[in-house]
């Protein structure tokens, strides 16, 4: 048994009885005594915590680690400003890459661009013309290839749209380079030389420890689930690590015998992943009315009768499910799918991911169905400027965090790395502000919507955890796991305009300082 005593004037419990102590005394990795009973009783250790303040971990509630791990070893194309510069870097990165390697990922983003059109494979091949090149968009939603991978793929004029999902064709009906939703799997047959995932993802896991993250939920597939299960066996996973199971392995995790919470406090089984449409910037988000200059009501990647069968069969099999909808109509049809899992006497818990526009009638069904919404305040900030021109003032509720507080709905707040970055205090600061980084808008975008710093912390450490179905970590309390970051300034005596540059100067879990800068 070890015992110490984790001293500090001030660290925030997370807990509404007691929010505020100055002493957490732990054993074997729990608290078992605050205060001055923690400071009374006998320990082994003293240890006198650095910063301003402490705070219990936080956890991500929506991140994609794989992906985000691969991120690191390809091209950033984020902040291009054109598509002349997106072509420069991905052409420099490219004579880097060894013989045979495709260019990947990339999380371009033509909405950034000054002329915000989509792009197609001919420019793409002026620059990549003898490599395969597979870009990814900044939402996921989309793949920009190149006219050699569409080759390899065996995507022509004659390849039919694959269910939820779209070949951009040009006016003579030739594919154009770009794949949206499940279009882009068309291109997963092509053999192409890929990097082992795990040294990428044990760089990507230290770098979150030093974010301040203590616990997550990834979203993404089963060679994320096997190297986090070696680095596991191995000892050397620290973060707390929630894995879902991504629609496409239903059938193999029910083989397998999987339930949401099976494991132990280090790595568990989560809910799984569905995708009802696409995304905003790709204009694939499932909409009620045409996006505004567009034809288009976005994609229903998955059709409402296939919805609910797959909700219907996790569901039965012990796993509880977590929906992606972004759009009005997205989010109606999964409330609807969820209504009847509810009637059917389905128990398990119920998430939609993103849940970005919202119909003000479908706020209170949130709270009646008791689904919570997994957000991601980090996109609300990005995304201002395309929300007031795809969508206008139409009567939706956009990133509606405070009206979902007042409903009583539960949040759980999540970065959804690496479509935006994983600080969580970037999220808490965009959820606090409304705001980006140096205040714009002035006054924050749809300010009504702001919530509070406790309100904010609180989705990001015990409402993040509720949505996987922990109650053993999140505050710091007795019988609480004493995960917890010590940061270089008080939150809650700050400038809310700083709250985005915290800086984490310790990471401590289960009572084990696992990050120390």
């Amino acid at each position: 048994m070890t015992r110490a005593l984790l001293r500090h004037r001030r660290i925030w419990t997370g807990s509404p009885e007691l929010p505020w102590t100055d002493a957490l005394l732990v054993e074997d990795g729990v608290v078992v005594a605050v205060g001055a009973e923690a400071r009374e009783a006998e320990s082994s250790t003293t240890v006198d915590l650095p910063g301003e303040v402490v705070t219990p971990g936080l956890h991500d509630a929506h991140i994609h680690t794989e992906w985000q791990s691969r991120a690191l070893a390809s091209v950033d194309l984020r902040e291009a400003g054109s598509l002349a510069e997106c072509l420069e870097m991905v052409r420099i990165h490219a004579v880097s890459l060894p013989d045979g390697a495709w260019v990947i990922s990339g999380r371009w983003n033509h909405n950034r661009w000054d002329v915000a059109t989509q792009p197609d494979r001919y420019s793409l091949d002026s620059v990549v013309p003898d490599r395969g090149a597979a870009l990814v968009s900044v939402d996921g939603h989309t793949v920009w290839a190149n006219s050699l991978a569409l080759q390899r793929a065996g995507i022509t004029r004659d390849t039919p749209d694959p269910v939820g999902g779209e070949i951009a064709r040009d006016v003579d009906g030739e594919p154009t380079g770009i794949l949206r939703e499940s279009a882009q799997e068309l291109l997963d047959a092509v053999p192409r030389p890929v990097e082992p995932l795990r040294p990428w993802l044990e760089r990507c896991h230290d770098w979150l420890l030093s974010l301040g993250l203590t616990s997550i939920t990834d979203i993404d597939g089963e060679e994320c689930r096997a190297a986090y299960a070696a680095m596991h066996t191995d000892g050397r996973l620290r973060l707390r690590v929630t894995k879902c199971t991504r629609d496409d392995d239903l059938e193999l995790a029910i083989a397998q015998g999987r339930r949401s919470g099976q494991g132990d406090a280090r790595f568990r089984v989560g809910p799984v992943k569905f995708f009802s449409d696409g995304a905003l910037g790709s204009q694939t988000a499932h909409m009620t009315a045409p996006f505004i200059g567009h034809e288009g009501c976005g994609i229903a990647a998955m059709p409402y009768p296939v919805l609910l069968q797959r909700t219907r069969l996790a569901l039965e099999a012990g796993l509880d499910v977590c929906t992606h909808a972004i759009g009005d109509e997205a989010n109606r049809l999964v409330l609807d799918a969820f209504a009847v899992m509810r009637d059917e006497g389905h128990t398990g818990i119920l998430r939609i991911e993103h849940a970005q526009h919202l119909r003000p009638s479908d706020v209170a069904r949130f709270r009646s169905l008791d689904v919570i919404a997994s957000v991601q305040p980090s996109h609300c900030t990005a995304d201002f400027e395309m929300v007031d021109r795809l969508i206008d003032e139409r009567p939706l509720l956009s990133y509606a965090f405070r009206t979902l507080l007042d409903a009583g709905v539960r949040l759980a707040f999540g970065s959804d790395a690496p479509v935006e970055e994983p600080n969580p205090f970037h999220g808490i600061h965009a959820a606090v502000t409304r705001q980006r980084e140096g205040g714009v808008p002035p006054g924050g975008w749809r300010p009504s919507e702001r919530v509070t710093l406790d309100e904010a912390m609180h989705a990001h450490t015990v409402g993040a955890h509720e949505a996987v179905g922990r109650a053993d970590v999140g505050r710091l309390v007795p019988g609480q796991l004493a995960d917890l970051v010590c940061l270089d300034r008080d939150l809650w005596s700050v400038d809310p305009a700083d709250l985005r540059d915290t800086q984490v100067l310790q990471t401590v879990i289960g009572g084990e300082a696992v990050y120390t800068r």
